[in-house]
């Protein structure tokens, strides 16, 4: 929306209502952005102080719009949300016996590369992107993906698979992809041993 015509709103509502009703926050967006000073830099993710980047929007189910100011809250908030869609794509026959499990040794993973993907992303781009719902069911591979908003190109895609190597039981093979090498390889995030019978169907 232009900023003359935000001014305008502004003006009209606390002219018509004598200032008893407050403009709706979107109005201010811009101008809060604003007088946000830009970052200075990148660092790793192992460094105790991060600095903070440009600001990600993120589309909720809702359909409201919740807006993070630097790479921690954007990672926190992608890593609510790969939990949030792990547990509900294991579905309430597999999600009990592995969730303990996926929750020590996948969690952190996905943090792992969540972390890294904000350091490298250009910051110019970094509000575009958002993350993808509705994690696959049945036998579909997908938790979720990390897109360009602008773009609809997925950026990294959450796997897991069913394995069942020779004369041994099932396991839940836990993976991701890159826009960097055009989704081809398997980068390993790791295993969880799930049985020698057959797993149940996604989101069951």
């Amino acid at each position: 929306m232009p900023k003359w015509l935000r001014k305008t709103l502004i003006t009209l509502i606390t002219v018509c209502t004598f200032g008893l009703v407050t403009p709706p926050n979107y109005l201010y967006i811009d101008e809060v952005k604003a007088d946000k000073s830009p970052k200075e830099g990148y660092i790793r993710p192992h460094d105790p102080h991060p600095i903070v980047v440009q600001a990600v929007e993120s589309e909720q189910e809702d359909g409201q719009e919740e807006s993070f100011y630097d790479a921690d809250a954007f990672v926190h908030f992608a890593m609510e949300q790969a939990e949030r869609q792990s547990i509900e794509k294991f579905g309430s026959k597999i999600a009990p016996v592995i969730e303990d499990e996926f929750k020590d040794a996948i969690l952190p993973e996905i943090e792992r590369v969540l972390s890294e993907l904000v350091i490298q992303w250009p910051e110019e781009q970094f509000r575009d992107l958002q993350i993808s719902e509705k994690p696959a069911g049945g036998y579909g591979e997908k938790i979720f993906h990390v897109y360009n908003r602008e773009t609809g190109q997925d950026v990294l895609r959450f796997h897991v698979r069913r394995d069942h190597p020779p004369q041994d039981g099932y396991w839940f093979n836990f993976h991701y992809h890159t826009w960097e090498d055009q989704f081809q390889k398997h980068y390993p995030l790791g295993n969880i041993y799930w049985d020698v019978n057959t797993p149940p169907k996604w989101l069951n």
